[in-house]
């Protein structure tokens, strides 16, 4: 099977079309097509990417932006290859100009050189799947009283900016279901009906979403990613180690009034 290539550097898969603007998931469970743009295809990009296009309630259009030099690994390379059309690869610009939300599943490191490759962000939901991890996990690597997500929507003006997708591994976002329920995916953001798209992407993977509150809120979201790495983790941190299939799921009793 002959390699996806980036656009310009031989053939890729071409993508669906959709017409219009696409009607997208929402809190009240409804269902649509959207055109997804997905930055960063490691772990977590190509599990989300997969899992988008292949949603049964609606199968997404997904676009993996690749940086000068990104190859797809193989696994993704056969995704793109079969997805009939529903994903394919391009340049990190080309993907986001044509995306209605666009997701950073990046390296810190790296995020703030591949927002600004995006292009103008203005007016799309962005997705911040990021986490400032310092070295040895010894906490995070912003500001006091800051996040990354908070720095991402300083790179993207008029962004509609969106933490989400950060609280656990990809194993778990390609299975969120326990014995006890489905795994939270907590997100976080100011606009109300960016959080509502992202409620319904959390929801088509088998999340229970929760709003988390204002973007602020983003800084306890990567405390909160932090401590999951430390748990599954733990050699890294000094603490025990559970393994990565774990997850956090919100607790509710019932009440008796």
């Amino acid at each position: 099977m002959a390699p996806a290539k980036v656009r310009g550097g031989g053939s890729v898969c071409q993508a669906r079309r959709a017409g219009g603007r696409a009607i997208i998931g929402s809190v009240s469970g409804e269902r649509g097509v959207m055109r997804i743009a997905i930055i960063g295809a490691g772990h977590v990009g190509g599990t989300l990417g997969r899992r988008w296009a292949t949603a049964k309630d609606a199968r997404h259009t997904v676009v993996f932006g690749l940086r000068p030099g990104d190859v797809p690994d193989a696994q993704l390379d056969e995704f793109i290859e079969g997805s009939g059309g529903a994903a394919r690869a391009a340049p990190v610009l080309d993907a986001a100009r044509g995306a209605e939300a666009v997701v950073f599943a990046t390296p810190w490191k790296a995020t703030k050189e591949a927002v600004q490759s995006a292009g103008s962000l203005a007016g799309k939901i962005v997705i911040d799947c990021t986490n400032p991890f310092a070295p040895g996990l010894t906490g995070l690597d912003v500001p006091d009283g800051g996040s990354a997500a908070e720095a991402v929507a300083s790179w993207a003006p008029g962004a509609r900016v969106v933490k989400a997708f950060n609280t656990t591994g990809f194993n778990i976002m390609a299975n969120p279901v326990f014995p006890e329920g489905p795994a939270t995916m907590f997100y976080c953001g100011d606009d109300a009906s960016a959080k509502r798209a992202v409620h319904g992407l959390a929801a088509e993977l088998g999340f229970e979403p929760i709003d988390a509150g204002p973007l602020s809120r983003a800084r306890v979201l990567e405390s909160m990613a932090l401590l999951w790495v430390s748990l599954a983790m733990g050699g890294v941190s000094g603490g025990m180690e559970l393994g990565r299939d774990i997850a956090f799921r919100l607790a509710r009793r019932k009440s008796t009034a």
